[in-house]
């Protein structure tokens, strides 16, 4: 064998090395945003506790992911890559254990606190690891496996959550990350290569701003449905997180070496697909919420049976993704992620007229179908044109800028849809849950079609270059769209 031969296996075996262990620590960190959703009545007859209590068990995670995500990026690019991403690892299996054993609700509620903060690291390193291990001809099939894992992570906690809570115990929602964590480790330090970003010192001011601003804003959405909207506490997260968030665009727009420069939104590729990942997080995150308590609130089901119900959307992105990562390396990024948006914003509207308080299965089958190719065909090139409109130096906060985003939009999407379901409806009776749940889906409709609107303005491939400033790389067009 030829030694050049030798070395094509190698960087291919470093190549799906890499995509198995960021698939996995993405898919465990995503993981944990809903797994808790159906487990909460058990939670609470074990470790008692208010409703407040419970809400918190969620929110805790979500607030520290949210904010930190970006600081977590930072970190990876100053100090190193994997080595962050392993101290990321530590942190969240560290805080799966202490969250599996919690003797009150409190000690759950801090233990979810960390792990928030050990998936802030972790998740926004995985793609810029698994970026420097993939040749760029095939980072679009790479990157469609890891958009399909990570889309079946969201979009199956409930079911995992309620299957494993129904059949053994609610406590192995945060056993099951503890084994994965204690694989990843070793795998992550021996097949991983290390890299770095630009070297520029961190941006303290920059990481309190976003921090406070991001804050202010999630807590703010988390609490809006329970407090209500006009509570003091609720419009002080909102106004003082949106206030620091400006500053923050200000600072990242003039100081020398910021956490996020705004120069970046220069880009239309990298502002589309930001917009685009916002808006469908924020369709997808409230339309799955409320569909898995439609499932088994009204329909009767059980959390078993109702997530293998939500496999026709849920499982789809594991058949269609790579698919949609060939194609979106042949044809471009553009036209494959706006039609999964356009594919599942008409899923989500069938679903609204089709819902009643005795739908049949067979009835809800196709919106299921349609809605769960087009989450697939959009995480299959989403990760790539984030990456591909920035330097390479730039990618680890380009990731931890769409996770920061990504998350706050599913924040919202909840905040939001469950609000316009509370207006419409409520937990009274089965046709009040409907009365609720169709316009609440009509809206998140509404959203991703939206969000197929603000990829179209993505550049395509035949978009003239357009003149690099200095600091400034002009989009990579050759591969972004179409």
């Amino acid at each position: 064998m030829s030694q050049q031969n030798a070395q094509q296996i190698a960087r291919k075996g470093s190549a799906v090395w890499a995509l198995v262990i960021t698939s996995v620590a993405g898919f465990m960190a995503a993981l944990d945003n809903l797994v808790v959703t159906t487990a909460l009545p058990s939670i609470r007859k074990d470790l008692g506790g208010a409703l407040d209590d419970l809400e918190w068990t969620v929110s805790a995670y979500t607030l520290t992911f949210a904010v930190l995500l970006m600081f977590g990026a930072a970190l990876g690019d100053r100090f190193g890559r994997r080595r962050l991403f392993l101290a990321g690892i530590t942190v969240f299996t560290v805080a799966s254990a202490a969250a599996a054993m919690a003797p009150g609700i409190d000690s759950l509620i801090a233990a979810r606190a960390v792990q928030g903060v050990g998936a802030a690291v972790m998740m926004p390193l995985t793609l810029t690891l698994l970026t420097a291990a993939v040749p760029e001809a095939r980072r679009g099939m790479a990157y469609g496996i890891w958009g399909a894992v990570n889309g079946l992570a969201v979009a199956s906690g409930p079911l995992i959550g309620g299957s494993l809570t129904e059949h053994v115990s609610w406590h192995w929602i945060f056993w099951l990350n503890v084994p994965l964590g204690l694989a990843l480790l070793p795998l992550a330090r021996l097949r991983l290569a290390e890299s770095h970003g630009t070297g520029a010192p961190l941006d303290f001011p920059g990481t309190l701003l976003a921090s406070g601003g991001l804050f202010g804003i999630v807590y703010g959405l988390v609490r809006g449905p329970a407090d209500g909207w006009t509570g003091s506490l609720v419009l002080t997260g909102l106004f003082a997180g949106g206030a620091l968030l400006v500053g923050f665009v200000i600072h990242g727009s003039r100081a020398k070496n910021p956490m996020l420069p705004m120069r970046l939104f220069r880009s239309r590729a990298f502002s589309g697909i930001n917009a685009a990942s916002l808006l469908m997080f924020l369709g997808m995150f409230g339309s799955i919420f409320l569909l898995s308590q439609y499932m088994q609130g009204v329909l009767g089901y059980s959390p078993t049976e109702a997530g293998l119900r939500m496999l026709p959307w849920t499982g789809m992105p594991m058949l269609v993704a790579p698919i949609a990562g060939i194609l979106s390396d042949r044809m471009g990024g553009r036209p494959v992620a706006a039609a999964g948006l356009f594919l599942q914003a008409a899923g989500l509207g069938y679903m609204a007229l089709v819902v009643t308080a005795h739908a049949s299965y067979g009835v809800q089958l196709p919106g299921l179908i349609i809605s769960g190719i087009g989450m697939a065909l959009y995480f299959a090139p989403a990760a790539n044109l984030v990456m591909s409109a920035v330097r390479p130096q730039e990618q680890g906060i380009a990731s931890g800028a769409n996770n920061a985003l990504r998350e706050v939009g599913g924040a919202l999407g909840i905040a939001v849809m469950s609000s316009i379901f509370a207006a419409q409806g409520g937990y009274e009776s089965a046709q009040s849950f409907v009365d609720g749940l169709r316009p609440a889906l009509v809206t998140g409709s509404a959203v991703v079609a939206l969000a197929g609107i603000a990829a179209l303005f993505i550049p395509g491939r035949r978009h003239a270059a357009r003149t690099v400033t200095e600091g400034e790389r002009a989009p990579a067009l050759e591969t972004v769209g179409s």
